[in-house]
């Protein structure tokens, strides 16, 4: 069956039309709401929100949505996605809300809903508040209905929990940071932890005016962070996205780190401290080559998964792995989190960097990526993935790398698109793969 609302991660559109509006909204409310009224305690959900000017209408239509079946309401106001995770696990609340659409710009809003065990709701439970949301919902007797309230040490709360992650001896004295908010949710609360631990910190993306998240700025705009390292004769540089549930960070020259050497770092510091679990990380198909060759030599393995962060953590937790991510900046530390967070990556970095009082360009590129190319191909109709001719084409070409490379091919969760990625040793082969593959996807199409 097909899904009309729920995508990779959680509901995302463009704000005011298809199902991105105030009334789906509140429909969403009150299907979640009666899919989590279970037992007789009073039911609580929490709701937080980054910082689209969005946010306010789609805060206010899924209150109204919970309240009319009778639940109770708490919300934060502006905090990242893992802090709701958080708190909706520490309040003993029945389900938390994050209204946020991650790295988009602020045309887009979203809806991602968490369990009361702090994690992203399951398939099934997905599909059952989908099938919900378009049937009229019972809604709670006048006696009944929901309270709504506002909290005001939500940002605090945060604060502490993740300060936890780092070791109670490490501080970070000495240190000049420049940390990118993304003008997004973690404006306050990432700064203001990154600070009480003791570093210099040089701020970037933090005056968010409900139209700027994303825009020029944070993880998947990082000329600014660059620029403000250099200018400003840093120690590192840390990007978040508008929900702060990625990070990527840049070295003191201002060349790049991805998750991938992220995941490679605290992989290694965990493994030496004998604390990594699983036997190695999880990682989605489209990490580097190069990533796996470099925990294969120390003894660890990569298990990979589909693309997005819930199946990292379905793997994750099914294998009784501590570390996962994904290339992008998503990165799941289980021990300290229940979801991919942002600011609890970049503590980890940063203590790394103070515990070894190395340079961040020295410790944090610890294997050569492999060439890797992706190319997208667009398409009408049926999946060109189905034709007899592409199908070949992408036989020879897995034959061609077998041993030399890897290739990954797969249409894409919100649009009409055929990715073709493919990498390995030769540049000039790996180019010329792709070309073949997204040729015949063309002419299948």
């Amino acid at each position: 069956m097909g899904r009309r609302f729920f995508g990779t991660d959680g509901i995302r559109g463009r704000t005011n039309t298809g199902v991105m509006t105030a009334a789906t909204a509140m429909r969403v409310g009150q299907a979640a709401g009666r899919h989590f009224l279970r037992g007789d305690h009073k039911h609580r959900v929490v709701i937080g929100k980054d910082t689209r000017l969005s946010g306010y209408m789609m805060e206010s239509a899924l209150v109204a949505g919970f309240t009319s079946v009778g639940m109770d309401v708490i919300m934060t106001g502006p905090l990242p996605t893992p802090a709701i995770a958080l708190l909706t696990r520490e309040m003993r609340a029945d389900l938390g809300v994050m209204i946020s659409a991650s790295h988009n710009l602020f045309e887009d809003n979203g809806i991602k809903l968490f369990g009361p065990d702090g994690f992203k709701l399951s398939d099934a439970d997905e599909l059952e508040i989908e099938q919900a949301i378009e049937t009229d919902q019972q809604l709670a007797a006048s006696a009944d209905i929901g309270r709504a309230r506002r909290i005001d040490d939500a940002r605090g709360r945060y604060i502490h929990a993740i300060k936890q992650s780092v070791p109670s001896e490490v501080r970070f004295d000495g240190l000049k940071v420049v940390i990118d908010c993304a003008h997004g949710s973690a404006y306050e609360v990432a700064p203001s932890a990154i600070w009480e631990l003791g570093a210099k910190i040089v701020t970037l993306g933090v005056s968010p005016n409900g139209k700027n998240i994303n825009d020029g700025v944070g993880s998947t705009a990082l000329d600014a962070v660059k620029a403000a390292v250099v200018e400003h004769g840093a120690d590192i540089g840390l990007a978040l996205d508008g929900d702060a549930d990625r990070l990527i960070v840049v070295d003191e020259t201002g060349r790049t780190v991805d998750g991938d050497q992220l995941m490679a770092l605290i992989a290694t510091q965990l493994a030496s401290a004998g604390q990594l679990t699983g036997g190695g990380i999880v990682a989605t198909v489209m990490s580097n080559l190069g990533l796996e060759r470099y925990l294969a030599a120390q003894g660890l393995n990569l298990q990979r998964s589909k693309v997005g962060d819930r199946y990292v953590l379905e793997k994750m937790r099914s294998g009784g792995f501590n570390v996962g991510g994904e290339q992008s900046g998503h990165m799941i530390l289980l021990d300290h989190a229940t979801t991919g967070d942002g600011t609890i990556a970049a503590l980890q970095v940063l203590a790394a960097l103070v515990q070894s009082g190395k340079k961040a360009s020295a410790l944090l590129h610890l294997f050569d990526p492999v060439p890797q190319l992706l190319k997208n191909v667009r398409y009408a109709g049926a999946s060109p993935l189905d034709s007899d001719t592409v199908k070949a084409v992408i036989a020879a070409a897995e034959a061609e790398l077998d041993g030399k490379g890897r290739l990954v091919i797969r249409a894409s969760g919100t649009e009409p698109l055929i990715r073709v990625m493919a990498e390995g040793d030769d540049s000039a082969q790996i180019e010329a793969v792709v070309d073949r593959i997204c040729d015949a996807v063309r002419h299948a199409a």
